[in-house]
């Protein structure tokens, strides 16, 4: 009867440890995961449009890598060739880290994205600052040969 009451302790204390050793190297993993995920930058592209056969403009929030709140937009515009979109141009649109990452990711986050296919092609962009605050004031930009300059 007491080789039977050890066995089970033993195979009971067993199975508790191989548990919190599980547990330990599950919360390890989590936890580097994390970290890696909060240092590096993530994107999302908010636009994209694309203007005949000759350009493609893209908004993207880059979350800041040094406060998570925060967040810049890159635009970005492309030129077709070869059978392939290359970047010609990027700009930062308002500051950098000048945005809030939520709205901006959040839906309803582009209040203006206005583009056309003309020689050069004018753009506008206003972004939702927040909720309360509304949309940014328009930014004006034109496309001409590929790249961005300010209007």
């Amino acid at each position: 009867m007491s080789f039977v009451r050890n066995r089970t302790r033993t195979r009971s204390v067993a199975t508790a440890a191989c548990t919190v050793l599980m547990a330990a190297a599950l919360g390890a993993a989590g936890a580097g995961e994390s970290n890696a995920d909060t240092a590096a930058p993530r994107t999302q592209v908010i636009a994209s449009s694309v203007l005949g056969s000759d350009y493609k403009v893209t908004l993207t929030a880059v979350r800041s890598a040094e406060d998570q709140y925060a967040a810049s937009v890159r635009l970005q515009v492309y030129t077709h060739a070869d059978g392939a979109w290359k970047e010609s141009d990027r700009v930062t649109v308002g500051d950098v880290d000048g945005w809030f990452w939520y709205p901006l990711t959040g839906s309803g986050a582009v209040c203006t994205f206005s583009t056309a296919s003309t020689e050069p092609a004018p753009l506008t962009v206003s972004l939702l600052v927040t909720p309360s605050i509304g949309c940014s004031a328009p930014a004006h930009y034109i496309v001409k040969q590929g790249r961005v300059f300010a209007d």
